[in-house]
């Protein structure tokens, strides 16, 4: 099975893909059913550990630990 970051690096780097076309969520505490998402467009990095997330206050660093949800055009292709 994939991880998160396998699959990730899959979509980012093989030529098939798009990787805008990929969304993730995950556990953000403090926000609406501690939930949130980002497009791979958003995605600036993957690093070992944590996936980077470009926003207008600054990166923000997600551990892949904390994804619940990856999906690829609306098709959930991993999902904990």
């Amino acid at each position: 099975m994939l991880t998160s970051h396998i699959l990730l690096l899959k979509y980012r780097h093989d030529p098939r893909y798009s990787f805008t076309g990929i969304t993730v969520w995950y556990v953000d505490r403090g926000a609406p059913h501690d939930c949130s998402r980002a497009s791979g467009s958003e995605i600036s990095s993957l690093a070992d550990q944590y996936l980077e997330i470009a926003s207008p206050g600054g990166a923000k660093c997600i551990p892949y630990h904390r994804l619940r949800k990856i999906s690829y055009r609306g098709e959930v292709v991993w999902e904990r």
